[in-house]
């Protein structure tokens, strides 16, 4: 697939503006907390502050991991590993659920960004093949050379009439 290295090279900038803006509007939020004197549900203010910045800080390190691991995949030209595999199916589980969260929360338009990320982070994992029963990606074949025989395949289906 020739449009891999750019999917993921582009899903990889897009997860490090979203794990910005995340980290960005979280220490906005906590900031807003720690500025009321108020307490919800008799929790206070500044444990309130201090939850929103550290959820910020981790899931703003978490796109960002999500995005090395795919900007090392797009410039690498290769699969990631088996723990870069698991973060990106994590990261696109996350915006799966995120994204059904929003729509009823934010709006389409947010939605339809969640699902694009979901998107290329899904079209990303597909498009660098899945791992053979050695446990090694499997590669397209090299071209032939002029007068070889391609290998035995698979016996071809009977023709029905």
């Amino acid at each position: 697939m020739v449009a891999r290295r750019p999917v993921a090279v582009v899903a990889a900038i897009v997860l490090f503006g979203e794990a910005m803006g995340l980290a960005f509007v979280n220490w906005i939020l906590g900031r807003v907390v720690d500025g009321q004197s108020m307490s919800m549900a008799g929790l206070d203010s500044d444990v309130m502050s201090a939850s929103t910045w550290a959820l910020g800080g981790v899931m703003g390190f978490f796109l960002a991991g999500c995005g090395l691991v795919l900007l090392l995949t797009g410039v690498r030209d290769r699969a990631p590993g088996r723990f870069g595999r698991v973060l990106l199916i994590s990261c696109a589980i996350t915006h799966g659920v995120l994204g059904a969260l929003t729509v009823g929360l934010v709006g389409w338009p947010a939605f339809a960004f969640m699902m694009v990320v979901l998107g290329l982070v899904v079209l990303s994992l597909l498009a660098y093949g899945k791992p053979d029963a050695a446990g090694s990606r499997v590669q397209d074949s090299p071209p032939l050379v002029p007068g070889e025989q391609p290998p035995p395949g698979p016996p071809a289906a009977p023709a029905s009439a």
